[in-house]
């Protein structure tokens, strides 16, 4: 296996772990919108509220309090430290 195939298999690992923690993260929240979003992240390197939108099928509203939550219990991190045009990607 060459270098670059098992730093991909690792990538995909800890993103296998990441979701695993993430679903125990969020148990107890209500809604379908943050097990939704879960996957989202995944899916690509940097998230935005339209972006999610779009993959969860949640209105605008929706994921941004989500996405809120989420990132206060831990699973997504908010990567651009502006208030609006924001990015996540897996914490």
């Amino acid at each position: 296996m060459t270098n670059s195939a098992r730093a991909a298999q690792l990538e995909l690992d800890r993103l296998a772990d990441w979701r695993q923690q993430a679903i125990a993260d969020t148990a107890d929240l209500s809604g379908k919108t943050s097990a939704a979003l879960i996957s989202a992240p995944i899916k690509t390197p940097a998230l935005s509220a339209q972006t999610a939108e779009t993959l969860t099928g949640a209105s605008r509203a929706a994921v941004q309090r989500n996405l809120s939550l989420l990132t206060n219990c831990g699973p997504v991190r908010e990567i651009t430290g502006q208030e609006r045009y924001r990015f996540w990607r897996v914490a």
